[in-house]
């Protein structure tokens, strides 16, 4: 009886090392999806970040755009002034 309990033991040991052995295994696994994720984010970062110059290029583009659209309405703005004080005149 002795020795059956010793085989039940035994069979439950290797069953827990064996679990635990296969559960090492997917971690590691999981370890290595996890640093090959990091990698694709850090090249998606660079990426970004040459968006990030493209979007400041522009953002100046829109500037100068703005100011030109600014100076042509005040230009029509002045040009309407200009001709109410015709018709208030005459």
């Amino acid at each position: 009886m002795v020795g059956v309990a010793w085989a039940a033991i035994a069979l439950l040991a290797a069953t827990l090392l064996g679990t635990l052995w296969h559960l090492g295994g997917r971690i590691d696994a999981l370890a290595a999806r996890i640093d090959g994720v990091d990698a694709r984010i850090d090249q998606l970062a660079g990426r970004i970040d040459q968006l990030a110059g493209r979007i400041d290029q522009l953002a100046g583009r829109i500037d100068a755009l703005g100011a030109r659209l600014d100076a042509r309405i005040d230009a029509l703005s002045a040009r309407i002034d200009a001709h109410l004080e015709q018709h208030r005149a005459g």
